[in-house]
């Protein structure tokens, strides 16, 4: 196991699946307590999906011999946050912001790694890496909007109450 502060740039498929890790483990822990915790039912059902998502994204990367990360005192102050979160609204409202940040980082790190990273399409690890990225960014980006989505109807209840 290895332990890094990810950034969002990625100028390999090596530094791609690196910089995925962290945050899928992160959001792996989170999903797994917002599952239970969450109390709005678009918040729960998108906590249910993100739980499966980041089994799959983190068994595809292990596949790929992606080494297990430790989550940084960052990620690990995240964790923390929605562990001590309060129930109801407030427990919903961290949850989705740290999905949502969390979402807006893996977004960029594909895009910025798609756009910016050499394609060498004779090496099959680093033509791997861009399919990956490729289908990853769409998801990242559509998870990006329905956070939002979800975080404002949590805000409406909020206004209304």
């Amino acid at each position: 196991m290895t332990s890094a502060t990810p950034n969002t740039s990625a100028s390999n498929e090596e530094e791609f699946r690196m910089g995925v890790m962290p945050r899928a483990e992160l959001s792996l822990a989170t999903s797994r307590i917002a599952k239970e915790r969450a109390t709005q039912a678009n918040t729960k059902e998108f906590a249910g999906f993100e739980f499966e998502e980041a089994v799959a994204v983190l068994s595809v990367l292990k596949s790929l011999k992606t080494p297990t990360i430790v989550l940084d005192a960052k990620a690990e102050g995240t964790l923390n946050e929605i562990e001590t979160a309060s129930q109801g609204a407030a427990f919903d409202r961290a949850y989705l912001a740290a999905q949502l940040k969390n979402h807006e980082e893996l977004y960029e790190l594909a895009d910025n790694y798609l756009t910016n990273a050499p394609v060498d399409e004779s090496d099959d690890a680093e033509m791997q890496g861009r399919r990956l990225a490729t289908l990853a960014r769409a998801t990242f980006k559509e998870h990006v909007l329905i956070c939002t989505r979800i975080s404002r109807e949590l805000q409406g209840q909020t206004m209304s109450a």
